[in-house]
Order: C-alpha cells, then structure tokens, then sequence
C-alpha cells in the first residue's frame, strides 16, 4: 500500500491489487456520533442519508441508475467516530464512481423537501430499530456504560431532534466535520498511482480546514438499565471496559474475546447453549474506540431462564479470572484470528475499508505480516493481564424484557428507561 497527498494536503491511500479487475473507492469522514451533542444527535447519520439524494448533475435515481448500468455498487455507513461513502466498481468504470461520489461530497442540495422526506425514512429505520429488541440492548449496553458521554448516543440519534433538524443546520455541522484534515480517501484493486489526476481533478478544491475540537475520554459506568418492552425472550448485555485501538494489548483482548464468546467453540457458546440449551444466540464482542473500548456478552433467552443465564456467565468469567486460560486455547484462538484475518483481506472491499480506517483513526499501519506477527506474540501472560484490566470493577448490565421482576436476584439497582411505558404481563 501507499500513502499520498493531493496538492491541498487530502491524504489519499492505495492498495494496488493487480490481480483482480475490481476497484473499491472510499471517501471517509471522521465524524459520528461521537462527535454530536445531545441537540444534534443522529446528524452525522442524516448528513449521510442527504448526500444520497441529489446534487444539481444526479438526481437521487440518477445516482442509482448509473452504478446499475455498470453493474457496480454504491453505499455509506455511520459508525459512532467515522463516516464511510464508497463504490465498488470494475476498474474501467473507476472514473464514473469518483465522478459521482466527488459531486455527491460536494454538491449535494439538501434540498427541503428532500431532507422532509428523508427525515420520515430515517423515523422509520429508528421503528425498525426500536421493534428489534436484540439491536435495542446494545445500544442500552452503551447508555449503561459511558452514561451521559456522546460515545453512549445513538447513531440514529431520536425522532424529536431529527424533527427539529433543517439544511443549514446540516450545512453548518458539514462545515465543521467535513474537513480536509478529517478525510481520507482509500482505494484498493486494479488501480495505481495514475489515479491521482483523476482525484486531483475531483478532489483538488476541497479547502474546507480548521481546529479539531477536544474530546473527552468516557468514564466506566457500572450502571444498569432495564428497557419494558413487550417480547418473548429477555435480552441480556455485560460490558466491561476494553481497549481502545491504540492500546499495545489489543490482541490479547482479542483473543480473550474468541475465547469467551467469539465462535461455537467458544466457553459462552458450548455451556449455554451447546450443554444447557439455554439459549439460541449467545456471544461476546469487543469494541474498540479512539481511547477506549468495551467488551460485551450478550445472551437472548425465556424469562423463566433469565437467572440461569446470568449465573453461569458470570460463573464462567469469574473461572476466567482465577484459572486464566490454557495454552490450548490460546493456540487454538491465534490460529482462527489468523485464518480470519486472511480470509477478510480477500477482497478489495475489505482492503479498502482496512486502510481508509487505519490512515483516518491511526494515521499508521501494519503489513499483514506485521499483523500475523504480532498475534503469534500474544503470550498466555498478556491475556491474563488484559482479564485482570477488564474485571477490575463490576459489569454495566442492560436489559430488554417485558417485566424487570426477573431482575431480583441479580442483586443490583437498575434504572428503568422508559418508565412511562405500559407494563406488559409476565
């Protein structure tokens, strides 16, 4: 891969792939909800959702219909700290997918009855989201543990702040985030250095620059949240404090994580549900942040098992924590990192998502030898020290259910989200 900058100073990154006859193009922006306050919750998400429909050159079904007619395809995601505009194409129509994407960046309208509309599509992604309780806890799981810091808002932000948004207040959050310093193009596939004329001529008035404002690092919270909702299975998180990407032990965290809750032949997996039929979908994950992280075990199951559920988890992480894990298993989980980590650099999406983030988050990166590397340098002692770092306090608990009575004999005082909402039975 190389790394390059345009004349105005846009950091541009390409990985050359020549074997193949595809080009993933990604325009990312450091802002999400990370960066919102509690007024303007959910405008990064909004802000991307806009840009899809329409400048003065593509209508929205413009847009649309040209990467069909090239058979290509294009999308965006938000994340809490970035946002993701991109297009995978054949590499002859390279040029059509930068053209577009560059107007949409810059030219988009935000036109009133555009942005109405699209307010009512995005109300309806947050009733989708609000009708899937297996979504819904996670994102209580970050309420219970950054409580109060922008990292525990909803990317979707609410329907009573996206209602109160106009164009100029998108405008003017465009003018603070959408900078140059806060964007970084990345391609990966059939393509070269002779890209950037195409960029340059695209992307060479951006001059959009300023300040990065300070941001505060969160707090763990060991809070507990209940949220009544009327469902079948509770839906149970534990988060403990994890490791940000900047942390040197990431891999151990990682491993700890496959370990636990990653895969079926993981602890979490084989007790509860392989051995004690407890639930269908059980598993851990981390998430790692700027400077922080979190790492979350999550287990749907039937009320009457609620308890259960609970007790052999923490029964299992406290065996963790006292025995450690075994070289086995720590052997076991490098060689399906590894073999994970191959596998999702086999296509140029993936490669491209890989630099675009590294450059924007980091502003470094690792061969994949240097990665593979420094897995197989993941001691059993590293992995101790990370238990040790992530049970240090007690778990934040969230849970959606339809009555908190099950909540009794978790012995700890929980805080229920949506009061005013009707009681469903038992």
């Amino acid at each position: 891969m190389n790394k390059y900058q345009l004349k105005n100073g846009l950091r541009v990154m390409i990985e050359s792939i020549p074997g193949v006859r595809s080009v993933s193009f990604g325009i990312w922006v450091k802002t999400g909800s990370r960066y919102e306050t509690l007024d303007n919750n959910g405008i990064s998400h909004f802000i991307e959702h806009m840009l899809f429909k329409g400048t003065d050159r593509h209508s929205a079904k413009d847009i649309a219909d040209r990467f069909d007619g090239i058979g290509g395809n294009v999308n965006a995601f938000t994340s809490k700290e970035y946002t993701c505009y991109y297009a995978k194409v054949l590499d002859e129509h390279l040029p059509i997918a930068v053209d577009i994407l560059a107007d949409m960046f810059f030219n988009s309208k935000l036109a009133d009855e555009e942005l109405a509309k699209e307010k009512n599509v995005i109300l309806e992604e947050i009733s989708m989201y609000e009708d899937t309780p297996d979504d819904t806890v996670h994102d209580l799981a970050s309420r219970a543990a950054y409580d109060g810091h922008p990292l525990a808002y909803s990317i979707l932000g609410t329907a009573e702040r996206l209602n109160a948004m106009g164009s100029s207040d998108l405008r003017r959050y465009m003018g603070e985030r959408y900078r140059i310093d806060n964007t970084v193009i990345s391609l990966a596939g059939n393509v070269g250095e002779e890209v950037l004329a195409l960029l340059e001529e695209h992307f060479g008035q951006f001059d959009v620059s300023g300040a990065e404002s300070p941001v505060t690092t969160p707090s763990f919270r060991s809070g507990a949240l209940f949220h009544r909702k009327k469902t079948e299975q509770n839906h149970l998180c534990l988060t403990f404090p994890g490791c940000s990407i900047q942390e040197p032990n990431l891999y151990a965290m990682i491993l700890l994580n496959n370990t636990i809750g990653g895969g079926m032949s993981s602890r979490l997996f084989q007790e509860i549900r392989e051995k004690r039929g407890l639930a269908y979908s059980v598993y851990s994950y981390h998430t790692s942040y700027a400077d922080s992280g979190l790492f979350t075990v999550y287990a749907g199951t039937a009320p009457k098992q609620t308890q259960d559920v609970y007790d052999l988890t923490m029964e299992l992480l406290g065996d963790v924590a006292a025995n450690g894990l075994s070289e086995a298993e720590i052997s076991r989980c490098k060689e399906q990192l590894k073999g994970n980590l191959i596998l999702s650099l086999e296509s140029t999406s993936s490669r491209m998502n890989r630099i675009g983030k590294n450059e924007l988050m980091l502003g470094r990166h690792q061969s994949l030898d240097d990665m593979l590397a420094r897995i197989d340098r993941v001691s059993l002692d590293d992995v101790n020290d990370m238990i040790a770092k992530m049970l240090q306090q007690p778990s934040a608990i969230a849970l959606v259910g339809a009555n908190e009575k099950v909540l009794s004999g978790i012995g700890r005082e929980f805080v229920v989200s949506n009061s005013t909402e009707e009681t469903a039975g038992e």
